[in-house]
């Protein structure tokens, strides 16, 4: 799914240029100044944004506005009249933004064609009305800014519109029904807003539809039986609403469509027989719902599917014994927590050259997995099962994998046996029976693609190792173990890290001053051990600390008085020896005398 949005985009960038190019031209004898109102119409945008790190609005200088010297801004030459405005963000660069609101003025560029201003971040209001007046507009791209409010009825009004993408934004209220009048649209993504009611009767007049996402909002009511009349789609991203009812049966009409998501609703029912049909399908997410029945045999006649994902419905046994001989393209495969009882990963399965196998929940017994093909897996998630041996040599020659999850079985091993890839960047193991000390996967050696380690409620005994510089580790969790030791000065060089959960373990010592230079820190929890000693002030450091829990230990002295410690509950305070200050009862003079000296 990723990779068709991707191609979307450089799609839309190419007809971006090519339409513009279009515009311009062939010989010209002499080019025309822009247009008078047009310059102001942009110079009035610019001063609706009272902040741009992007820094593309500093060049807006200067009388002719299609001189090539301002950013983002197209123009045919030969009449002065702005014909694009383009102004997205460098991706993956945060601190590149814009903060304002849209100015109603762009809405008197009159020959405009394209407008795309994404990933902004910060523009926050509404679309303003006067947008409606933009009748050559053939692209509207307002990607990932901040915008608020309803989607303006008045876009109805761009007859000539073909892509509409309003995604990543706080719209909200219905989608308007005059959409439907866009009857040369062939892209709209409304997608990660706050939208909510039904998918529009009128959307039934989009003939020339190649691409519809509303993913991630709050739309409800029944997927609409007019979808299958969409024969040009090739993309459809319903998930992540609250659509209800079952498939219609006129979905499975679309013979282009490549990449179906219908994932986290509440649909009902059982997966049509005619999913067979859709030839070309390569991505299928049915996830997250509340299908019932068996997985459909015909399913396995889908020869371009590479991903597959039936995880978290109601889905019983027994699979279909053609998956064997069918789907040759097959890389990727999730059939957690469903109503099978496989007893053993499946030998299609084993056998494949798959990158992902995730069979979470699935009554899996025994000893774990031999893949023929281990490297070609990049992530496992085996989690949930009644597993109890295989894992000292369960990693061996998964030298691509990346993401693996065994927790909650049974196994039993010593860490020091297990010879973990190198290229693991989350390593789940909790809630089995592992021993041994932590140190054989947090060394010196220790991968910097490392990023997640839970080995939480096991039974890993010895020391916190000392923390080497370089690590990225975002989440740590060693809670419900038998580790006896301090907390390391070194828990600073883990300057990346979110959660640390150490809780219920022997940790004793005092809180090293040291653990307020993880300002990244969301999560921290010290509850149950034998720690002594203050809270320390320099945990005031770390301002975007959203749980924390000292609870049971033998902590003594003064809360640190500052957001958000002294708005925590009393509770993750309790049962420590002496600690006061909000939300616990103040400190009494002769206790902070006592405890000062």
């Amino acid at each position: 799914m990723q990779s068709l949005r991707c191609i979307f985009n450089i799609w839309l960038i190419f007809t971006f240029f090519f339409m513009l190019s279009e515009s311009l031209p062939q010989t010209t004898s002499q080019t025309a100044v822009c247009s008078v109102a047009d310059r102001a119409a942009l110079l009035s945008f610019k001063a609706r944004i009272v902040k741009d790190t992007t820094d593309f609005l500093s060049s807006w200088t200067g009388n002719d506005c299609c001189d090539g010297g301002w950013e983002g801004v197209q123009c045919n030459l030969a009449t002065g009249r702005v014909t694009g405005l383009i102004l997205q963000r460098p991706d993956r660069d945060s601190s590149s933004y814009m903060k304002g609101t849209l100015s109603p003025s762009l809405g008197s560029l009159r020959f405009l064609e394209v407008m795309s201003i994404t990933g902004m971040q910060h523009i926050r209001g509404p679309i303003p009305e006067s947008f409606s007046n933009l009748a050559h507009l053939t692209q509207l791209v307002l990607e990932d800014n901040y915008l608020e409010g309803n989607i303006p009825s008045g876009l109805g009004r761009l007859s000539v519109l073909q892509t509409l993408s309003l995604s990543g934004n706080h719209l909200r209220g219905q989608i308007p029904p005059s959409l439907g009048n866009l009857r040369n649209l062939q892209y709209i993504n409304l997608a990660r807003n706050f939208l909510s009611g039904p998918i529009p009767a009128n959307f039934k007049n989009f003939h020339s539809l190649q691409s519809l996402d509303l993913g991630f909002n709050l739309l409800s009511g029944l997927i609409p039986d007019f979808v299958g009349q969409f024969l040009n789609l090739t993309f459809l991203d319903l998930s992540n609403n609250q659509l209800s009812g079952q498939l219609p049966i006129s979905l499975f009409n679309l013979n282009n469509l490549l990449d179906l998501s219908l994932s986290n609703n509440q649909l009902t029912g059982k997966i049509p027989d005619q999913i067979g049909e859709l030839k070309s399908l390569s991505s299928l997410s049915l996830n997250a719902n509340r299908f019932t029945g068996h997985i459909p045999i015909t399913i396995s006649r889908l020869q371009n599917l590479w991903n597959l994902n039936l995880s978290r419905n109601v889905l019983s046994d027994p699979l279909p014994e053609s998956f064997g001989r069918g789907i040759p393209s097959l890389l990727s495969i999730d059939l957690s927590y469903n109503n099978l009882s496989l007893g053993a990963v499946p030998d299609w399965i084993r056998s494949r050259q798959l990158s992902a196998v995730h069979l979470a929940g699935c009554k899996l017994r025994g000893a774990l997995p031999r893949f023929t093909k281990p490297d070609s897996l990049s992530s496992v998630d085996l989690s949930d099962n009644y597993f109890t041996d295989g894992l000292s040599n369960f990693f061996a020659n998964m030298s691509n994998l990346q993401k693996v999850k065994l927790s909650a079985n049974q196994l039993s091993s010593d860490l020091s046996e297990i010879r973990f890839p190198s290229g693991l960047s989350s390593i789940d193991l909790h809630s089995n029976q592992l021993t041994g000390s932590l140190s054989r996967i947090l060394n010196n050696k220790t991968s910097h693609f490392l990023e997640v380690i839970d080995v939480s409620g096991n039974h890993i005994s010895g020391m916190l190792p000392e923390f080497s510089g370089g690590l990225n580790l975002k989440v740590l969790n060693v809670a419900s173990n038998m580790i006896a030791s301090h907390i390391p000065s070194s828990i600073s060089n883990l300057i990346e890290l979110e959660r640390l959960d150490v809780s219920r373990n022997h940790i004793n010592g005092t809180i090293p001053t040291s653990l307020g230079l993880l300002l990244k820190l969301q999560w921290l929890d010290l509850s149950i051990n034998g720690l002594t000693g203050k809270i320390p002030s320099s945990l005031l450091g770390i301002e975007g600390l959203r749980h924390a829990n000292f609870r049971a230990n033998r902590l003594c002295g003064e809360i640190p008085q500052g957001r958000p410690y002294n708005i925590f509950p009393a509770a993750a305070y309790a049962y420590n020896l002496c600690l006061c200050g909000k939300p616990l009862p103040p400190c009494r003079k002769w206790k902070q005398g006592k405890m000062g000296q």
